[in-house]
């Protein structure tokens, strides 16, 4: 691992890896400065806004992730786009023995999650990551690889790291079948902007959320590019009838 470049984020710091700091200019979804400037600004309710859009089944997503990862006995995880911190704590729990690194490019949610003492913070660009080749035995990426400019890209960046047989598990949002479908995109797109800028006081970034959700792929066209990054064995299990989809494969 390259610990030179693996230093932990201060709060003076404002340039988190993709070369744009806080103050830049946004110009449309995917590009850093917009993803930085959006999550920057909902940092603080986040965790909130989280528990309560998802009805509390978020914790039920994340134990189910820490069961998974605990099975593989690893000895050094990294959770990207770590964000508030809230899977890197699960993963603890679940894997007493195991150093875990939390990485995020996005400054106040790292902030937040240095406030639940999460012990190892990297301010790290999940498309350029600061770690050698072959070094971790799992990867988890928590609602973060849908953010990110370009899947295809992060993928083999997460394949890079993970030691030779290691596990890649990506848990992002999907969409439910055809008969919830019309159903859920309701609720994406008119219900819960609106409470989501009640809890944060940014409808916006929730309008972003529901956009990306529908535009981010799912099922079989996750595993081709898991399979295209070479990655083996990707498998897929759709929970909470199809809105969210737990994606794993081996290197």
């Amino acid at each position: 691992m390259k610990s030179n470049r693996e230093n932990r984020c201060t709060p003076g710091l404002n340039s988190l890896g993709y070369g744009f700091g806080l103050n830049s200019t946004p110009t449309h979804p995917q590009e850093p400065a917009f993803i930085q400037q959006t999550f920057s600004r909902i940092a603080r309710r986040y965790d909130l806004a989280n528990h309560v859009l998802s009805a509390g089944l978020d914790f039920g997503w994340r134990e189910k992730v820490g069961r998974l990862v605990a099975a593989e006995k690893p000895s050094l995880i990294l959770d990207l786009a770590t964000g508030s911190g809230d899977l890197a704590i699960t993963l603890a729990k679940h894997c007493p023995g195991a150093r875990i690194i939390g990485a995020d490019f996005c400054l106040p949610m790292l902030q937040e999650a240095a406030k639940k003492h999460v012990p190892r913070l990297v301010c790290a660009d999940g498309m350029r990551l600061p770690f050698a080749d072959d070094v971790f035995d799992v990867l988890t990426v928590a609602f973060g690889l849908r953010n990110m400019s370009s899947y295809r890209d992060a993928i083999r960046e997460f394949r890079r790291v993970v030691r030779p047989g290691g596990l890649v598990l990506v848990l992002d949002f999907s969409m439910p079948g055809p008969a919830l479908r019309p159903f859920y995109r309701f609720y994406l797109k008119k219900i819960l902007p609106r409470i989501a800028g009640w809890l944060t006081g940014d409808r916006s970034a929730y309008d972003y959320l529901s956009e990306s959700i529908e535009a981010f792929p799912r099922g079989r066209k996750m595993t081709c590019l898991f399979e295209e990054s070479d990655l083996n064995a990707p498998s897929r299990n759709a929970m909470a009838a199809g809105i969210v989809t737990l994606y794993t494969a081996r290197k």
